[in-house]
């Protein structure tokens, strides 16, 4: 039985190809590809002949059989147009049928848009969040933001050259002027990084025909600043709960969460003021 490899495939500059991806790439006995023509001129370029045939969005349910009986016989190998197959691409349902018929699934990492985005972009990578291609219509993509409004983590959108600016507009709009970054036409010739905030991203992006591939990477909604009392105002609170009677423990408990101020911090206040 085969194995089902995964192969990332550079997203412009062909050196970004693994020496890895590229044994997979010759040694399988299938390449199941986005777009033949595109994935044949990858393979020409490196002198790789293993069969290809289609797996794209409208003839990716068809095609499981044929995939499935060639696993049966050896390793197939799975790309997109760039980048890493199944990440806003078809591979889903086939690596469902795959690992439903007990073959082997496995990655050959690599180029990924929005990930190469993300750590240049000079937001928090700790924690982010990936959405793909925003709605095409405005108000389906406001009614869209809408439900991330509230998230802290960085947000990561793919965008059309003839609709960034429309959804730089919208991101604005119902995010507020947030930090951005935006990726276009990335390891590419031309490739540009602009930084900044939404409203100048938007200015700057008016001001000529956009061109490429775009990822936009949006910084989460900031925290709400704590409103720290000053030690005035946490000596009020504090006389206003001992004339309840409770205990130092039980103020410091109920005071630390409001104030701002640890509870210890409070616990001793509380003892210099009996």
């Amino acid at each position: 039985m085969g194995t089902l490899y995964l192969v990332a495939t550079p997203i412009g500059n062909l050196e970004d190809l693994s020496a890895r991806a590229l044994r997979i790439l010759r040694e399988a006995k299938l390449i199941a590809a986005e777009d033949t023509r595109h994935t044949g001129a990858l393979l020409n370029h490196f002198e790789i002949q293993t069969p290809l045939t289609s797996y794209f969005e409208h003839n990716k349910i068809q095609k499981l059989d044929l995939i499935l009986n060639a696993l049966a016989g050896g390793d197939v190998a799975l790309v997109s147009d760039a980048g890493t197959p199944a990440i806003n691409d078809p591979g889903y349902e086939l690596v469902q049928a795959a690992l439903a018929a007990n073959f082997d699934v496995r990655p050959v990492p690599g180029p990924s848009a929005p990930i190469s985005a993300l750590t240049v972009s000079g937001l928090p990578t700790d924690s982010f969040l990936y959405l793909g291609y925003l709605p095409h219509k405005s108000n389906e993509r406001k009614k869209f933001l809408s439900q991330v409004e509230a998230l802290a983590y960085t947000l990561l959108f793919l965008e059309s050259p003839h609709r960034v600016v429309a959804a730089l507009e919208d991101l604005h709009s119902i995010l507020g002027n947030r930090q951005i970054c935006v990726a276009r036409e990335m390891t590419k010739l031309y490739e540009e990084y602009w930084r900044g905030e939404i409203d100048e991203a938007l200015t700057y992006f008016k001001s000529k025909e956009p061109r490429g591939e775009f990822t936009l990477v949006v910084a989460g909604k900031p925290e709400a600043e704590k409103n720290i009392w000053t030690e005035a105002e946490l000596l009020k609170a504090i006389k206003r709960e001992l004339k309840q009677a409770k205990s130092a423990k039980e103020i410091s408990a109920a005071l630390a969460e409001p104030s701002g101020w640890n509870k210890k911090e409070i616990y001793s206040l509380i003892n210099q003021n009996k």
